[in-house]
């Protein structure tokens, strides 16, 4: 409903305004403060005072003069408060929310008819994926999820660099050295922590080994860089081997989060059917080509750095494939999203300014930039087989959950109220809950530091915080022989519901926030932010518990209490439609 305000709210000053014979391209409708008993303001009367040579609080008493409230539906009074107009809202506003909500797909919004693909994570398959570039398959999952949930047709894309000089490395690594050449024994008996040994040991002797050897094992690495270059199938097959061993251990490692993909793009794809060859020659015609340093570049105006598409030897670039990767994208789809490390900014950039040098749209392209999650411990790297793996992350964040789990058991509950297997899903749905959460609430610009207290604290606003209020909200409705997971038309949910009746501070204040929720799917889709859907959860956690504390359900009279169970049924399925969003399991009981 609250969308369905803003465009009455809309309407209504446009239509002032042009009473008024005033400009409408700038109407200054925005949230009021918590302490004002409004749904939407207007600070309009502040650009206008000039061009009408009234003062701002003259100007809003003008302004609110020529709405006809009567014929609005969802505002049921304007009162200005200085340059400000306070749309108050109306009984059908909240009787709407409360019957819009009972639908347990609340917030989703209509099929908008457009495609995106969103492309994230496209870790390297070097080995286990770490702590540092978590952030990305979290915050890419979230996006997705969200354009998802706002109507758009969504593909969740990895591209596989399966054509670099790393590949290269590793497949020569795994057919050069033999178990007895490794030092360490795997961490973990899956593919990826298997094979990245044969990794680290061939760096190591690229490193170390005499000048010839080096030279010998050079000259076999760029065979099978130029065998895949020159569409070779023997190389292609052996650097597959490895390549699809090590991404199905990576995907075994995203799917515990969970981040799931519709298809893993590999860049060799794009060497193989001929665009890389097709967009390098198309480079070496435009205008700001040269050939410098023993390689082909593109010089750009504004960007300090040349972009680099093919070298001396004619074999192409990381950088090149990519390009022939998003002008498919820009044939198959309406948009195209791509989740990036900070430390891409640049060839970002160099990406886009190609881009348009081809000749395509960039306008289909949006990049979202993220700093890296950090953990007291330091620094990461696969290359010298150090730092924490994600496995690693979620196997601590499920363990320290349960400990929560177990101690509250202990505390709070009979012991036989939980059996072990609830104890471990529990775990699991906060452990891992805690992970994505934390790291998806924060702004993706800003660096982070994952910290164990604050991010599995049941009390304070953190990740267990919005889930134990969907868990307090089946609880109540279990209480009063309501199935939570049933729909609308179910005939133990609440029916002929009188919102007329729920009147108090906390159940208005509750109904108008579960009334923002498909605004701000609206607005953390066009902005590619799921982060506004984290804040958002942490705001309508408060109004809950604040209703929860003041206002009995279940010992309410009869009219009243089905309006409470209805406004109970409605936070939760606002609530779980957006922890869903973020991708965090919303548990039934915590």
């Amino acid at each position: 409903m609250f969308r369905s305000v803003r465009v009455e709210v809309e309407e209504a000053l446009e239509g002032a305004l042009s009473a008024l014979d005033a400009p409408t391209d700038d109407l200054g409708i925005e949230r009021p403060p918590a302490d004002v008993d409004a749904v939407l303001a207007s600070s309009v009367a502040f650009r206008l005072a000039g061009e009408l040579g009234m003062a701002p609080p003259a100007v809003a008493e003008e302004l609110a003069a020529e709405i006809d409230v009567e014929g609005l539906a969802y505002v049921s009074a304007i009162e200005t408060q200085g340059p400000y107009l306070n749309f108050l809202p109306g009984p059908a506003y909240f009787a709407d929310t409360l019957a819009a909500a009972a639908d347990p797909g609340y917030g989703r919004l209509p099929d908008r008819g457009e495609s995106v693909v969103v492309e994230h994570t496209s870790a390297n398959p070097t080995g286990p994926v770490h702590v540092g570039r978590a952030r990305n398959p979290i915050i890419g999952d979230a996006v997705a999820n969200v354009l998802a949930f706002a109507g758009y047709d969504v593909d969740r894309h990895y591209y596989v660099n399966d054509a670099g000089r790393q590949m290269a490395v590793f497949t020569w690594a795994y057919e050069t050295f033999t178990e007895d050449d490794l030092e360490d024994e795997p961490d973990r008996d899956r593919a990826e922590y298997d094979l990245v040994r044969y990794y680290r040991r061939g760096n190591r002797f690229l490193d170390e080994a005499d000048e010839s050897e080096v030279a010998a094992a050079e000259a076999e690495i760029d065979g099978i860089m130029r065998g895949l270059e020159d569409g070779e199938e023997a190389a292609y097959e052996r650097v597959s081997e490895v390549v699809d061993r090590v991404l199905g251990g990576m995907k075994a490692c995203l799917a515990r989060l969970p981040a799931e993909f519709d298809e893993f793009v590999k860049e060799t794809r794009f060497m193989r059917d001929g665009s890389t060859d097709d967009v390098v020659a198309r480079l070496k015609d435009v205008e700001g080509a040269v050939y410098e340093d023993d390689a082909w570049q593109l010089e750009f105006e504004g960007i300090e750095k040349n972009l680099v598409f093919l070298r001396s030897d004619g074999t192409s670039l990381y950088p090149t494939r990519d390009l022939a990767h998003h002008e498919w994208k820009f044939e198959n789809y309406d948009r195209a999203v791509t989740v990036l490390g900070e430390d891409h900014k640049l060839q970002a950039r160099q990406l886009r300014a190609a881009l348009e040098t081809l000749g395509n749209d960039t306008t289909q392209l949006r990049q979202v930039l993220y700093s890296y999650v950090n953990l007291p411990e330091g620094k990461m790297s696969t290359r010298r087989g150090t730092g924490i793996d994600l496995d690693d992350l979620l196997d601590e964040a499920i363990a320290r959950a349960r400990e929560e789990v177990e101690r509250r058991m202990d505390d709070r509950i009979r012991d036989d109220e939980l059996d072990d297997a609830d104890v471990e899903r529990i775990a699991r749905q906060v452990g891992v809950g805690a992970v994505r959460y934390d790291v998806v609430s924060k702004q993706p610009t800003k660096a982070i530091t994952f910290e164990w207290d604050r991010a599995l604290d049941f009390e304070a606003q953190s990740a267990p915080y919005v889930p134990y209020v969907h868990a307090r909200c089946c609880g109540v409705l279990e209480e009063a022989g309501i199935d939570p997971a049933a729909g609308a038309d179910d005939p133990s949910m609440p029916t002929a519901v009188d919102a007329d009746v729920l009147e108090t501070d906390a159940e208005r204040e509750l109904l108008e926030t579960i009334a923002r929720f498909p605004a701000v799917i609206e607005e953390a889709a066009d902005d590619l932010e799921p982060h506004q859907v984290a804040t958002y959860t942490r705001e309508i956690a408060e109004r809950f518990n604040a209703f929860y504390r003041e206002c009995p359900v279940l010992d309410a009279d009869d009219e009243l209490r089905t309006a409470r169970l209805a406004l109970v049924a409605a936070s939760r399925h606002t609530v779980e439609n957006a922890l869903g969003v973020l991708g965090v399991e919303a548990p039934r009981s915590m």
